[in-house]
């Protein structure tokens, strides 16, 4: 593996591990959580490696972050934590599954959008991709982990995550849905706005490592 790989792989693997660990604090009455405004960061390292080292380097980078949130996936599996009379695992299966496959799919959907509209604007490839990679990785991730239609992993793991069921105001304001609908649109919300703010990095970075890839 080429040695100039190596600060993508360590900031992904960095962006995930953080992400796990702060996945686990809720703030703004339980909406978000402090890994929200981490993980979206694993995009914009993908799209660095992506415009200054190509697609093959961005899908080893995305690897690399695959396998660093099995780890940390198998490691939380195996802590149980406490609370209302219950002792339940700080990551349980559908959570687990959903993690892994939302970030594999999303981050290399982002890796193919970005190389289609390469040759755009300097900002056009990592807007769309990112856009469309966090609205896919929002989508999998809730609808895997917590939606009651899917039934596949068994009455067991759907009773770590039924919590998420209960029926809610939308946004704490609007008509009642399912919770993990209103979790859904908060982090998305958080991905879309972050999507904007991380060009303005995205320009730094790249204009640092490759000026000549960043007025491609």
């Amino acid at each position: 593996m080429t040695r100039a790989f190596l600060p993508g792989i360590l900031a992904m693997a960095a962006i995930v591990v953080a992400s796990n660990i702060l996945v686990q604090f809720l703030i703004l009455d339980g909406l978000l959580t402090w890994g929200a405004f981490t993980y979206p960061l694993a995009f914009l390292v993908t799209d660095v490696m992506n415009r200054v080292y190509g697609t093959e380097a961005a899908r080893r980078v995305v690897f690399a972050g695959f396998v660093t949130g099995v780890i940390c996936s198998l490691i939380g599996s195996q802590i149980m934590l406490q609370g209302d009379g219950y002792t339940y695992a700080a990551v349980p299966l559908r959570i687990a599954v959903a993690s892994g496959t939302a970030f594999l799919i999303a981050q290399l959907t982002d890796v193919a959008v970005f190389n289609r509209f390469r040759g755009g604007r300097w900002w056009r490839a990592p807007l769309v991709s990112t856009l469309i990679g966090s609205a896919l990785d929002t989508a999998l991730f809730f609808t895997i982990a917590f939606s009651a239609s899917i039934t596949l992993f068994g009455p067991d793991a759907d009773a770590a995550v039924n919590w998420a069921w209960e029926a809610v105001p939308f946004m704490n304001t609007g008509t009642p849905m399912p919770l993990w609908v209103t979790l859904a649109f908060a982090d998305w919300l958080v991905k879309l706005s972050l999507a904007l703010i991380a060009l303005i990095p995205f320009r730094v970075i790249v204009q640092r490592l490759a000026p000549t890839c960043a007025a491609a």
